[in-house]
């Protein structure tokens, strides 16, 4: 199986990596010093279990590679208008498009791009970071990728992904209801690092404040009543798993949106807590929590985006892709 990783950083890094170390046929897109690093040493992935080198072939121009039977999309979603424009020569007419992002419609955003014939949708769950150029280092959590067809249903090419990772030593699976997983993973991830930037505090504090504790749960039962409202059937108790994996987390943890805006860099707070909003807004159902939330780490963000040159999004609306 031909797979091109668009996004060779923390997480595209680590899966474009032991892919390619299992042996199969792996391009990485990726960029700066990163790229040069890459091209001229190989990948470094550090892990948990012992370290390696791989050496896939890796560019910032996805015409060199050409299309290929799986694309695997791990860029933040600040992004993802990248990778529509680019996205094209990576295409064949049986390709599958997997994204593997922290917000819940990177397929929707991709879909002008890529055709429904194409797109797919997927999650993962890993903690993994550029610890410097070439260089990716796993950090945490086991390796997890969930797949499948834009419609949710298995097929035989994402039947071939999930066995590509298996290959590669990542648990991988086609599970019973994609768009279910997708929402279980927003409503942790969008209100853990909404609460824990908000509050300025890595998780350790917030789960021993009473209040701020409080707070994150009516974040999550926001997320889980907008995914009812759009017709997404989480478990009953999914609030509840998600508060038990938080308090599972190392007390001085912080979510990649937390540390983007401390470090005065553009976040995907669009794409987290814009998004419940906007999606709240559309199904009709109130969301306080992420409303005060996104409108508090707004001027951060627009100051991050100001000094990128980056968009800057109007507060009040959602800009993100």
């Amino acid at each position: 199986m031909r797979i091109a990783i668009y996004g060779a950083g923390g997480v595209g890094g680590y899966f474009g990596g032991v892919l390619a170390r299992a042996g199969h046929d792996v391009a990485l897109i990726a960029r700066g010093a990163h790229l040069d690093a890459i091209r001229s040493h190989g990948l470094l992935v550090r892990t948990p279990g012992g370290d390696f080198r791989a050496s896939p072939p890796a560019t910032a121009d996805p015409a060199e590679i050409g299309p290929v039977d799986a694309v695997i999309v791990a860029v933040k979603s600040l992004h993802l208008p990248a990778v529509r424009a680019g996205i094209g020569p990576l295409l064949g007419p049986a390709t599958l498009v997997v994204p593997l992002l922290n917000g819940v419609d990177a397929h929707e955003a991709l879909l002008p791009a890529v055709g429904r014939e194409r797109m797919g949708k997927g999650l993962t769950r890993i903690i993994s970071e550029v610890a410097a150029p070439g260089e990716i280092r796993h950090i945490g959590v086991d390796p997890y990728v969930a797949l499948a067809e834009w419609d949710g249903r298995a097929s035989p090419r994402a039947e071939a992904l999930v066995a590509a990772l298996a290959e590669a030593g990542v648990q991988a699976e086609i599970p019973p209801d994609i768009d279910a997983a997708l929402w279980h993973k927003f409503l942790f991830v969008c209100s853990l690092g909404g609460v824990c930037a908000a509050c300025n505090q890595p998780i350790g504090p917030v789960r021993a404040d009473r209040p701020a504790r409080r707070f994150l749960r009516h974040a999550m039962e926001e997320i889980a009543a907008v995914a009812a409202a759009r017709g997404v059937t989480l478990p009953p108790d999914a609030v509840d798993r998600a508060l038990d994996t938080f308090d599972s987390f190392p007390a001085d943890g912080t979510s990649s949106l937390q540390r983007d805006l401390a470090a005065g860099v553009p976040s995907e707070l669009e794409a987290w807590n814009g998004a419940a909003v906007r999606m709240g807004a559309e199904a009709g159902v109130p969301t306080p929590v992420h409303s005060v939330i996104y409108r508090t780490l707004l001027p951060l963000e627009r100051a991050a985006r100001a000094a990128a040159t980056a968009p800057v999004p109007v507060p009040g609306t959602f800009s993100g892709p």
